[in-house]
């Protein structure tokens, strides 16, 4: 298993138990990044070994073929001085060399194609988690939308297998229409009353100055009557 593979197997390991555990989904995701972006560190550093490791191999691989180089100048210098022997020597040498440059070289260029793969690969984990944490906020969001949305459905479904409750709503509603039903009667009644003795005040005001004016005009024939009889019994007197 690569180092991808296992640290996709932890990361899904860790979502299976925070979901499992119904853990609060922003502390989840919390802590999900948190275990993605230490899990890319150790990546990283396996990645970084193996291009260490491609490094080495290349370097070995231009030594040999330096030394190869060498053993031949060395041939060449032991013919012009007439060793053959020393010459092939040398020779020998050489092909180890070049035989050692031959497996190098096929090492080197399939870690150079490993550590290719890797760091492509290291990329896009790189990329998705930081997509992850742009998402972060946004399924956090979601899951508050979902979770209050749960409770309103429970609330209501709790709601609604308890009857008595809305029936108990339903007799205090009719309570308090009876109630202000009786609050306008009582307030229409006092104003009818209110008025109508204010209209009666000012019908006796406006009667008094009638009344008053004719019995004074009564009172006023009355005595001119009553004159006119002392007069006349006066003058009956005189006669």
């Amino acid at each position: 298993m690569g180092i991808f593979d296992r640290l996709k197997s932890v990361i899904s390991s860790n979502i299976n138990d925070a979901i499992s555990k119904a853990e609060d989904p922003e502390k989840m995701l919390n802590q999900m990044l948190i275990d993605m972006n230490e899990q890319l560190i150790e990546s990283k550093k396996a990645v970084a070994m193996a291009i260490a490791d491609e490094k080495r191999l290349e370097r070995e691989l231009i030594e040999n073929k330096n030394k190869a180089a060498e053993w031949e100048n060395k041939a060449m210098l032991a013919v012009r001085s007439g060793r053959d022997d020393l010459a092939k020597e040398a020779l020998l040498r050489k092909q180890e060399n070049e035989s050692y440059v031959v497996q190098l070289n096929t090492q080197w260029q399939a870690q150079k194609e490993s550590v290719e793969k890797l760091k492509e690969s290291l990329r896009q984990l790189q990329s998705k988690i930081e997509e992850a944490s742009r998402k972060k906020n946004i399924l956090v969001a979601r899951a508050k939308r979902a979770e209050a949305q749960e409770k309103i459905n429970q609330t209501m479904s709790s709601i609604a297998g308890n009857k008595s409750a809305f029936d108990t709503f339903d007799r205090m509603a009719q309570k308090v229409d009876e109630l202000e039903a009786r609050t306008e009667a009582q307030k229409e009644l006092e104003d009818s009353t209110s008025g109508a003795s204010l209209e009666k005040q000012f019908a006796e005001l406006e009667a008094s100055p009638a009344a008053a004016d004719s019995m004074l005009e009564q009172l006023k024939q009355k005595m001119l009557e009553q004159d006119a009889g002392v007069k006349s019994g006066q003058a009956s007197a005189e006669k």
